[in-house]
């Protein structure tokens, strides 16, 4: 029998809030078609990611991919930032 691949899955999202120690809130949003009345509409999901360095701040676009779980809800570490965002002021003003 051959062996399969692992696939590793990754997403790409906003961080929402860095409150709590090594853990960013990681919130992803797809674009789906709602087969009803044939419209795009938005679905977003919040995701607790490890972020070993503390590096990210609110606003920030990063690259989550999944790992072997950390704690009850955290499965997902930070694997790099894309984009810096405008920092916790900014964001919190708007």
């Amino acid at each position: 029998m051959e062996k399969q691949k692992k696939t590793i899955k990754s997403k790409i999202g906003v961080v929402v809030s860095d409150a709590m120690d090594k853990t960013v809130v990681v919130q992803v949003e797809r674009r789906m078609l709602e087969p009803t009345f044939k419209k795009y509409i938005s679905r977003r999901k919040k995701f607790l990611a490890h972020d070993e360095k503390e590096e990210c701040d609110i606003g920030d676009v990063v690259t989550i991919c999944e790992t072997k779980p950390l704690s009850r809800r955290k499965t997902w570490k930070v694997v790099g930032i894309l984009k810096k965002g405008l920092g916790k002021e900014i964001a919190l003003k708007g």
